[in-house]
């Protein structure tokens, strides 16, 4: 997956956000690491997996930038990276405002044809 390094996003970027994102348990994961950092025992300790599966799962967000963790000694602990949620954001407000102003026309469009037909 792209990492992401700018304020202008590649498609790529993008894609791996919501790719990460995607997945329940990587969402959760995200919500858990925005009240704060947690290492990968106190992360992991709340799913009935295996441990590498889910350090597969802190890869993965790792890898499109969602999470940055640090190792002191032999505790690997995660935190949330905003500025990958912020692009995220700020696309689907992109998105919105686009379909809004679609929608905003089709409704003068129909207001109009009913207009004419009385």
């Amino acid at each position: 997956m792209a990492r992401v390094t700018t304020t202008t996003p590649s498609p790529q970027a993008i894609d791996g956000i919501f790719k990460a994102l995607s997945d329940p348990t990587r969402r959760d994961v995200v919500e858990r690491l925005s009240a704060g950092q947690a290492s990968v025992s106190e992360l992991a300790a709340r799913y009935k997996m295996a441990l590498p599966s889910f350090i597969e799962h802190l890869r993965v967000l790792e890898g499109c930038g969602l999470v940055q963790s640090r190792k002191v000694g032999r505790v690997r602990t995660y935190r949330i990276a905003s500025e990958p949620l912020k692009l995220a954001e700020d696309w689907l407000g992109r998105q919105r405002r686009l379909w809004e102003r679609r929608l905003e026309r089709l409704d003068n469009h129909l207001m109009a044809l009913k207009e004419s037909s009385r």
